[in-house]
């Protein structure tokens, strides 16, 4: 076994090594004087600053980063290679010998070289040192620990649930098959090494708008009501409502508080990473209803301290970043050389948003998992939100997407492992908010936007050139955040610059048209009367499947093609009506949501080819969600058998109101948190 003392000097003689063997290949760094040294005085001298450069990394690094919590955290990423190349300027200069000079532009390209062959010396030494790797990993957790010296731990076991945003049922049993993701595979009992499994599969069914925003709101708060899409248009306060804006995020939040009672899924010693709400955690990081405020206790970026105060993780992860980068750059190049189809624009600011979603976040929220689950929590929901980005864009099933899915099993295999020296037993519980259904994009096929249809079938005039619309993953949210910048919609769709003309909003492959003009939900007959042509145009497009709209005679009603019209309310799995080729729950999730106030006054859905299970998305991408049809609807739940089943044999898992019901149960069961505990706010009180 190696010794801690031993393994650091391991590593700062390896450090020395490679300080002198640059020094040798880099001509803007030097270890001996002009006239020239013994090779024992150049030797002491690259010994002397590859242990000031450790010591001071060592020292300085987490001071600095506690005050560049005040810089973007995107940013900070990128300060990393400047912030080493200073660091040992700063080491060589205090050198008593005098002979260490480096250029400035070379320090950084040293210092991130050395920090690299220091953390993977490091990383090496330590894979057969339990003993090593224990302490290392409390050492994290005590920077964040939180519970008093003492005190005891609660004698049941935590519950850890782990959300891989945006992955399929199908998808993840693919992948398990596949050998793609071992971790999980050795869990179901299948694989080469795999003994008896340890947890059992179940899918379940998402309501209509099959996105994060509802999703995980219905499941760590209890209730997804009144919430007919990612992105939405209300008429009382003339606002376009964004899923992933920290302002609207907020106010969904306060919203489902205030009707069910009570703060939600984590009230309890609970801790909420990477989510868009907050469940009631009060250790939260990277959570995007808080990301708004000011609070340095509840600031959404707070956990990047946490994991950014190491320099071998702020090095490892901005090298990783930096590749990220550089791959999507090769794999879009690829692509659009291969003139692969269907396929979206990849340029822009693209790879950097990727890079954060599939590195930095992902480093980020496993390093604070890991550190809640060291300091004992009871409860920690995070979202890994890796894949969803890449499936939007590279597609839900691509060799992009795979590798994804391979780099997020090892995240898991990690945590499992963390399991063995966490204070208290935990039960690891996998589960997605929701899936991904291929397919091209509507202007793709077509050559106009779904907006672009509605104006011309009000009789507007329609722009010669379509409008692309742009992809509203929770990535491109997360980065905004990170750089303090506001997560809102283009000017003309959060207020309408003509008050007259409609509203068209899209989340996925499911579009809604608003008039904000009248106040009220339009009826069928309303916009009959103003716009005579409009639903019979949307209806009998063919990359329509079917409309729901309000109806004075029959209430809900589905449109679709050549003149059908159905009551929603003579729907049903047995009588699916337009909806069959849609699957069994189509009807009730569309009368469901007919009965939202914030409604559209016209909801579209794609069509959906159920030989391919293809959809086509209003928005830029080629993996989508947000509406029915295909494997965007049916995500899983992975659980440990020593849980309750979430449903009796034969039964359905339906609604993520179903799945918060059942987590609730669960942790009721690991004697853990109590859920709903004492009422915030009485639903007769107004709302702060």
């Amino acid at each position: 076994m190696v010794s801690g003392v031993w393994r650091s000097v391991t590593v700062w003689a390896v450090s020395t090594v490679t300080m002198l063997l640059l020094a040798g290949a880099l001509p803007d760094f030097q270890l001996q004087s002009d006239n020239g040294d013994s090779a024992t005085t150049i030797a002491v001298t690259a010994a002397f600053g590859a242990g000031a450069f450790g010591l001071l990394s060592s020292l300085v690094w987490p001071l600095l980063v506690r005050l560049l919590l005040l810089v973007p955290a995107l940013v900070l990423g990128l300060l990393v290679f400047f912030l080493n190349g200073s660091l040992l300027l700063l080491a060589l200069r205090l050198n008593p010998s005098g002979r260490g000079a480096v250029a400035p532009e070379t320090a950084v390209v040293v210092a991130a070289v050395m920090s690299a062959v220091a953390s993977a010396t490091g990383a090496a030494l330590a894979v057969r040192d339990d003993d090593a790797y224990r302490k290392r990993l409390y050492r994290l957790a005590e920077r964040r620990r939180r519970r008093p010296v003492g005190e005891r731990y609660p004698a049941g076991p935590g519950m850890v649930f782990l959300q891989l945003d945006g992955v399929g049922h199908d998808v993840l049993r693919s992948a398990v098959a596949r050998g793609l993701m071992p971790t999980v595979a050795g869990w179901l009992g299948q694989g080469s090494t795999a003994g008896l499994p340890t947890h059992r599969l179940t899918p379940w069914r998402t309501d209509w708008s099959s996105q994060t925003g509802s999703s995980q709101l219905g499941i760590l708060h209890g209730t997804n009501h009144d919430v007919p899409a990612f992105r939405w248009y209300e008429k009382d306060t003339q606002e376009v409502m964004v899923s992933n804006r920290p302002s609207s995020a907020a106010e969904l939040q306060r919203r489902a508080v205030e009707r069910t009672g009570h703060e939600g899924l984590l009230a309890d010693d609970g801790a909420s990473r990477g989510n868009l709400f907050s469940g009631g955690a009060e250790q939260l990081a990277l959570v995007l209803s808080i990301a708004a405020r000011r609070d340095r206790k509840t600031r959404s970026r707070a956990g990047y301290f946490a994991y950014f105060s190491d320099p071998a993780n702020a090095v490892r992860t901005a090298m990783s970043f930096v590749a990220e980068v550089f791959r999507e750059i090769g794999q879009s190049l690829g692509a659009r050389m291969r003139k692969e189809r269907p396929r979206v624009g990849r340029g822009g600011l693209y790879p950097f948003i990727r890079a954060f979603a599939t590195v930095v976040e992902r480093d980020v929220v496993v390093a604070a998992v890991i550190g809640d689950m060291l300091a004992g929590r009871s409860a920690v929901y995070a979202d890994l939100v890796a894949y969803d980005e890449v499936a939007h864009h590279s597609g839900p099933r691509s060799r992009d997407a795979e590798k994804v899915l391979e780099r997020l099993d090892r995240s898991l295999a990690l945590i499992a492992r963390v399991t063995e020296h966490a204070p208290r037993a935990y039960r690891v519980v996998l589960l997605s908010d929701h899936g991904q259904s291929p397919g091209e994009t509507f202007l793709g096929r077509y050559g106009l936007t779904l907006g672009n249809l509605v104006r011309a079938g009000c009789g507007l005039p329609v722009p010669r050139r379509a409008r692309r619309t742009h992809s509203g993953a929770e990535a491109r949210a997360a980065v905004r955040a990170a750089l303090r910048r506001p997560v809102e919609e283009s000017e003309g769709e959060h207020r309408p610059p003509r008050h007259s003309e409609p509203v068209v909003l899209a989340s996925g492959n499911l579009g809604l048209v608003s008039f904000p003009d009248v106040h009220h939900r339009m009826s069928k007959e309303e916009i009959d009367r103003r716009h005579p042509a409009l639903l019979s145009t949307l209806a009998n497009h063919p990359g329509i499947g079917f409309l729901l709209v309000r109806s004075e005679e029959h209430g809900g009603v589905v449109l679709a093609a050549h003149g059908v019209e159905v009551p929603v309310d003579e729907l049903d799995d047995d009588h699916p009506g337009p909806l069959a080729d849609f699957g069994p729950g189509a009807a009730a999730a569309v009368r469901r949501t007919h009965g939202f106030p914030h409604v559209a006054d016209i909801m579209v859905n794609s069509y959906y080819d159920p030989a391919d299970g293809e959809v086509l998305a209003f928005e830029e991408q080629i993996g989508s969600h947000g509406g029915l049809g295909g494997a965007q609807g049916r995500p899983f739940l992975l659980s440990p058998m020593a849980l309750s089943a979430p449903v009796e044999e034969g039964g359905e898992l339906v609604g993520a109101e179903h799945v918060h019901r059942v987590l609730r149960r669960w942790l009721g069961e690991s004697d853990g948190p109590q859920v709903p505990r004492a009422t915030v706010r009485r639903r007769d009180q107004p709302a702060a």
